[in-house]
């Protein structure tokens, strides 16, 4: 199985998606449901990001050292990363 499909298996854990997006459309809906839970659920994010195991002092981190950017373009990015690093070793130990 190709890394962007085990990605998207393991996304579609938190969020609804649909099969076979590529790399920008995924990047472009996590966004989309990380703007949208900023504004409307923020504990459903939080509690989201904390599962996920995303590094929160990193996250907060990356926020300030790229202010320039909407944060929810950093959250799913952040997000991403750390789900394909899930991935990654899930790929190393099944060999």
């Amino acid at each position: 199985m190709d890394d962007l499909k085990a990605l998207s298996r393991i996304i579609s854990n938190d969020f609804e998606l649909e099969e076979e997006l590529s790399s920008a459309q995924l990047r472009e809906k996590m966004i989309y449901a990380f703007s949208w839970l900023l504004d409307n659920d923020i504990s459903k994010m939080m509690n989201i990001l904390y599962r996920t195991d995303v590094d929160e002092e990193r996250l907060k981190s990356l926020l300030i050292s790229r202010s320039q950017l909407p944060s929810a373009e950093v959250i799913a990015d952040e997000y991403i990363r750390r789900q394909m690093q899930k991935v990654e070793t899930r790929k190393k130990y099944s060999s």
